[in-house]
């Protein structure tokens, strides 16, 4: 499905598994002025989990979300959880948001381009505090990564990955 959401926002929700705020699976929504906090995920995405989605996400906040209580490689995105999507972020922040890996966000086989974003002060209880990438090619434009907390690397964890960084402050 391909909904546009405008001026809408996404509090105070929780799910058992997966995308505490917003659960996508093959869909490509806009999403322009939205909020996205407060959610709790027992596994990953507390603030969205993509699967196979492309979304586009224009003045987003994505803050104070959890993803996953346990610490195993499932429980992971505090912010964003990505599994084979490639959305396209513009202004968006990443901020405040806990998972036991990639506090900020997680990319798994995905492929997004960030364009002046920001992602700070998420926390990891084991890696990425930022985000974690694993076998993912990102594409960052005017991105800043900075202040995150992580066991291992605040800032950006990678496996089998190459980003394209353009102007990245980390």
């Amino acid at each position: 499905s391909n909904p546009i959401l405008t001026h809408v926002t996404f509090t105070n929700n929780t799910s058992v598994s997966y995308g505490g705020g917003m659960y996508l699976k093959n869909s490509n929504p806009t999403l322009t002025h939205v909020t996205i906090s407060n959610n709790t995920a027992g596994f990953g995405g507390g603030g969205m989990y993509l699967k196979n989605s492309n979304p586009t996400l224009t003045h987003v906040t994505i803050t104070n979300n959890t993803g996953g209580q346990l610490f195993d490689e499932y429980c992971a995105g505090g912010g964003m959880y990505l599994i084979n999507s490639n959305p396209i972020l513009t202004h968006v922040t990443i901020t405040n948001n806990t998972a036991p890996y990639g506090g900020g966000m997680l990319f798994e086989g995905s492929n997004p381009i960030l364009t002046h974003v920001t992602i700070t002060d998420n926390f990891a209880g084991e890696d990425g505090g930022g985000m974690v990438l694993y076998s993912s090619n990102p594409t960052l434009t005017h991105v800043t990564i900075t202040n995150n907390t992580a066991d291992w690397c605040g800032g950006m964890w990678l496996a089998n990955s190459n980003p394209i960084l353009l102007s990245l402050i980390h």
